[in-house]
């Protein structure tokens, strides 16, 4: 009987490579935010893993919400949460423990939550685009009409909340007396 050749896996192309580099990258700087015990160190890797989903909007080929991921996460919500952190003096210092009550229940509900989005995400048929979209100015337009008609109250809703996040971070920076 003669011997069948192990076909060998193809080599990933560029834009694959780059793909998994900024997957790793978004992975390594969530993993941060959950594992380190300092709490400006939980920050900035929050700040690196909205930096990687940039990345991969960037990747996908959806500029403009790259663009909008890096200026209201990167550039407002995390640099809002880092001044949060370093104005209350007693967080910057303090080591906080990663461990508490409700470890084993956060792990067993994020485990389901895996399982479930893996069985759906396995289960579903991805339609794949007959035609690419040649006019990117188009989609932005749209965008921004969509914006003011259709998702205005969407909009609104994100505004309120930078406003309260912003409100918020005042109050923490404010002196005790």
């Amino acid at each position: 009987m003669p011997e069948l050749p192990i076909p060998i896996p193809p080599l990933p192309t560029l834009h694959e490579s780059v793909f998994m580099a900024i997957a790793l990258l978004t992975v390594v700087g969530a993993f941060l935010v959950v594992a380190a015990r300092n709490l400006f160190h939980n920050a900035l890797g929050l700040a690196l893993t909205f930096f990687g989903v940039a990345g991969v909007y960037f990747v996908a080929e959806a500029e403009f919400v790259g663009v909008a991921q890096v200026l209201v996460y990167v550039g407002a919500i995390s640099t809002l949460i880092t001044f949060a952190i370093m104005l209350t003096r007693g967080m910057m210092y303090g080591a906080t423990s990663p461990l508490n009550r409700q470890a084993g229940t956060a792990a067993i509900i994020a485990a389901t939550v895996f399982v479930v989005m893996a069985g759906l995400l396995g289960s579903l048929p991805w339609p794949v685009a007959e035609e690419p979209i040649v006019d990117g100015q188009i989609v932005i337009a749209n965008l921004g009409v969509g914006f003011v008609t259709e998702f205005v109250v969407a909009f609104l809703l994100l505004a309120v909340l930078l406003l309260v996040a912003l409100a918020g971070a005042i109050v923490l920076a404010q002196d005790r007396k």
